[in-house]
């Protein structure tokens, strides 16, 4: 060690304090980083393993592999272990809606096939034996296929073949190009539906029905799904395994692997990766100010000791050596205690948040803190980094100092012509001691400069993760799905009377306080344009005196209990309302995101009521035979919550939804007419939805029931948005805490250090005679004079930076808001550290003999 690594080394130990909240800052700092990256690790690490336990844990899939190719990829020592199903073979799909898939096709599984490749029974039972299929749900949400457990279907299974060639799932389908080649005949019994499998890509030409192998029936081909030792090589795998075969990857655990060359996935990573460069920036930011502030005051206060060193011969760069040094001395302590304190912080935050991880992806795999090793040292040399940046910058200014200009310290103040002058209102408002405090503010901006940066940070760290936070916690309330109901059952193939009697089973589950009983059917009324509201004449651009409007709607049949309750909640005489041709209620009103009640959105309808003719829709069209005159009139009343729908619902600018009794279902439309119904079901509310759930699910076992349905408990998805928001407001206010104590630090750092580098100063002044009072008040003139500089910069670029985190982060649909609580908070903050501060600070240096004080060389 050389003589400037002692006298670094003597003045880190001459200045305990500074060192130690220097040291402080760089433990925040690394713990901060570290947690960051160990939580985004270990988070990526369960979403995958969430992901490989619903979807499977294979890499990549060959849809089309003869047996030598299987036994090539299984025998391959980059292969962890491989799975495979049968390619039955294709058959035409009778009645399809879908154009482009116009096939069935038959997959062959074995047992292994079932565990290597979960898929998700919506209804129904797996198969056990080759006669038995599972049908996927797709096939009827998108193909049009309605089948339900217990059907047949009697399928003449074959091969698609192009040009003398044979194709396979991987080869989209193409109209009139190609053949299929019937081998025999296959009768297969419908036990169950399931979601659409992750195997089955969206260009696929068939959808998927599942059956097991028959050992005496072999296929030519099957789909090979591999799994790699090393996830990472697995696209330069797939260049030197695939050799032209179709093949597809299993996007959904690549994707938390940052793997997948998904456009859509590419942009979730680009996210990810933004949100962990913002966070990372802020902490260094944050940090690289508090330790170069560290740096900067020390060589302040060295000026004279690092001019002397510079004439007896130390050169520039072993003065910057000397700076470096101490530095990595100040690292070296630091660094491995913050990664220490960050690995385990977030270990507890983890195991605290592990349960509602479990709630929000509703998964038995438990969230556990994943530590990497090349998480843990990027952290490290990102703390580094900064540390020997907030180093240089000081120590390279100061080496190319004058030596003289450091001997005399003649660098530090500056003062030009007027320079310190200061109004006559200013004297006259602050008085004696606010003019000497403007005055030191005046003559030394650079030691105040630092000051007042140090408080600027401070504010627009806080105020922009304070803004982020509440952007992310209006997310996840926007998620919120909110019903006025907590069991829903939906199932819109079910007959009226087998529904009905299901109704009469379900409503005795225990907890049930309340059911109805819907049948949602869609409609279509042709109006005249002139008694649409001015509004949507706007919207659609129609003319008053034009052709009438076809608008489509909904009618909504709900048990005549439920119905007569809303008449009688909207005060209207039950007696119009009864009977055949009874009034109808109906609810017309435009949609508009902006909008926070009903009351607020524009109507439809110009008029409070109409006469209108209704005709029920039969695949997209009017049956005309079936259309009725009904008298609507138009209620503020929110309709009451459909049961769950597989599938997505068409978008409207508007709400057009009729509401009519149950009794009344059959004068509109005779029982067996084929009409389109977007849903029918049963809602129920309960004082445990756990429990009656529960119990609905064993008599929907015990009826038998074979139509495809929908059993959903809506308290758990109101449970999984509460975590949410609790995840993201436990993560979020950990990373507030720890970047206010940064900083604090950094301000506390930089005012106690000024403050005790004009020791003589102070010293100087009580020695002529000002009072413990005038100086005291002198002090406060400071203390407001650092936090109105401070808040008049700070909170504009607060504003400026949450609004720039809120556009790269944020979707469109959470409107921008100032954190005003945080900026409040921020204000008292700002003030309640700066006096805190000084008066420590100040404390201190009373305490000193004035004596001493002027005697003071600096050295």
């Amino acid at each position: 060690m050389n003589i400037l690594h002692k006298v670094a080394l003597q003045g880190l130990k001459k200045n305990r304090t500074r060192t130690a909240v220097t040291i402080i800052g760089v433990i925040l700092s690394a713990a901060m980083i570290t947690a960051v990256s160990t939580f985004g690790v270990s988070l990526l690490d369960y979403m995958a393993k969430g992901a490989a336990q619903r979807y499977g844990g294979w890499h990549l899939a060959f849809l089309d592999a003869d047996p030598s190719f299987a036994r090539e990829r299984a025998l391959d020592r980059d292969v962890l272990a491989t799975a495979s199903f049968e390619n039955i073979g294709y058959a035409a799909l009778e009645g399809g809606k879908n154009p482009n898939r116009p096939y069935l096709f038959i997959a062959g599984f074995n047992a292994e096939t079932f565990d290597a490749l979960p898929l998700t029974l919506l209804s129904g039972r797996l198969p056990e034996n080759s006669g038995e299929v599972l049908v996927s749900g797709k096939a009827s949400t998108d193909g049009g296929v309605s089948c339900a457990p217990g059907d047949t279907l009697s399928l003449a299974v074959g091969s698609r073949v192009r040009d003398g060639g044979a194709l396979g799932q991987g080869d989209p389908y193409e109209a009139g190009t190609e053949t299929l080649l019937p081998r025999g005949e296959k009768t297969y019994t419908v036990v169950g539906i399931c979601g659409t499998p992750a195997f089955e890509p969206d260009s696929a030409p068939g959808y998927t029905l599942i059956t097991r192998t028959d050992a005496a029936e072999g296929a030519d081909s099957s789909a090979l799904f591999v799994t790699l030792k090393n996830p990472r090589r697995v696209h330069a795998y797939l260049r030197g395994a695939a050799d032209g075969r179709p093949y597809i990857l299993n996007h959904h655990v690549l994707r938390m692997m940052g793997l997948s060359n998904d456009p859509g996935d590419r942009i979730f990573n680009a996210l990810l990766f933004s949100f962990g460069c913002i966070v990372v920036v802020i902490i260094m930011v944050g940090s690289i100010f508090l330790i170069y502030n560290a740096f900067s005051i020390s060589l302040n206060e060295r000026t004279r000791q690092i001019g002397i060193l510079a004439s007896v011969g130390a050169t520039a760069k072993q003065l910057r050596n000397s700076v470096l040094f101490e530095g990595l001395c100040i690292g070296a302590v630091g660094i491995p205690t913050g990664v220490l304190v960050g690995l385990g912080g977030i270990g507890l935050v983890i195991s605290s948040a592990s349960r509602q991880f479990g709630d929000i992806f509703h998964t038995e795999i438990p969230l556990t803190m994943h530590v990497s090793a090349l998480a843990i040292a990027g952290a490290a040399a990102v703390s580094l980094v900064t540390i020997l940046i907030s180093a240089y910058l000081p120590a390279k200014k100061a080496s190319n100092t004058p030596v003289m200009e450091c001997i005399r310290q003649t660098n530090e103040v500056k003062m030009e012509s007027r320079a310190v002058k200061t109004s006559r209102l200013a004297e006259r408002v602050c008085g004696l001691e606010g003019t000497l405090a403007l005055k030191n503010f005046k003559r030394n901006k650079k030691r105040y400069r630092s000051i007042v940066m140090s408080l600027i940070l401070s504010v627009v760290l806080f105020i922009s993760t304070s803004a982020l936070v509440a952007d992310l916690k209006r997310m996840s309330e926007d998620a919120k799905v909110v019903t006025d109901y907590d069991v829903g059952f939906g199932a819109q193939e079910l007959d009226d009377g087998e529904l009905l009697r299901l109704y009469d089973s379900l409503e005795t589950a225990g907890g049930v306080t309340r059911s109805t009983c819907q049948s949602v059917v869609e409609y279509a009324c042709t109006v005249p344009a002139g008694i649409l509201s001015d509004g949507y004449r706007e919207y659609a651009g129609v003319d008053p005196a034009g052709e009438p409007v076809k608008l489509p709607m909904e009618l909504q049949f709900l048990d005549d209990d439920a119905y007569l309750e809303i008449i009688r909640g909207l005060g209207l005489p039950a007696e119009e309302y009864a009977g055949e041709n009874a009034r109808l209620i109906a609810v017309a009103k435009m949609q508009d995101r902006r909008a926070e009640s009903l009351s607020q959105l524009r109507g439809l309808f110009a008029a409070p009521a109409a006469d209108v003719t209704i005709i029920p829709l039969s695949g997209g069209t009017p049956k005309t035979e079936l259309g009725r005159e009904a008298s609507l009139t138009f209620v503020e009343f929110v309709p009451p919550d459909t049961p769950p729908v597989m599938g997505v619902s068409p978008q409207q600018p508007y709400v057009f939804q009729v509401m009519a009794p149950w009794s009344l279902k059959e004068a509109f439309i005779p029982s067996g007419a084929p009409v389109d119904i977007r849903v029918k079901g049963l809602t129920f509310q309960s004082e445990n939805p756990s429990r009656s759930a529960a119990e609905m699910k064993e008599i929907i076992r015990a009826e038998g029931l074979t139509a495809p349905y929908l059993l959903l408990n809506a308290s758990e998805m109101l449970e999984e948005n509460r975590s949410y928001i609790f995840v993201a407001n436990m993560f979020a206010y950990t990373f507030i805490i720890m970047i206010s104590l940064i900083a604090v630090a950094n301000v506390f750092n930089t005012i106690s250090t000024n403050i005790k580098l004009r020791r003589r100063e102070l010293a100087m002044l009580r020695s002529v005679g000002m009072s413990d009072r005038d100086f005291n008040r002198m002090m406060r003139f400071e203390c407001v004079f650092y936090g109105a500089r401070a808040l008049l910069f700070g909170l504009p670029l607060a504003a400026v930076s949450s609004w720039l985190i809120h556009k790269v982060m944020v979707v469109d649909r959470v409107k921008f808001t100032l954190p005003w609580a945080s900026i409040g908070i921020s204000v008292f903050s700002v003030l309640l550290v700066i006096f805190a501060t000084m008066a420590y600070a100040v404390g201190k240096i009373k305490k000193e003999n004035i004596i001493d004080a002027l005697r003071d060389d600096m050295t």
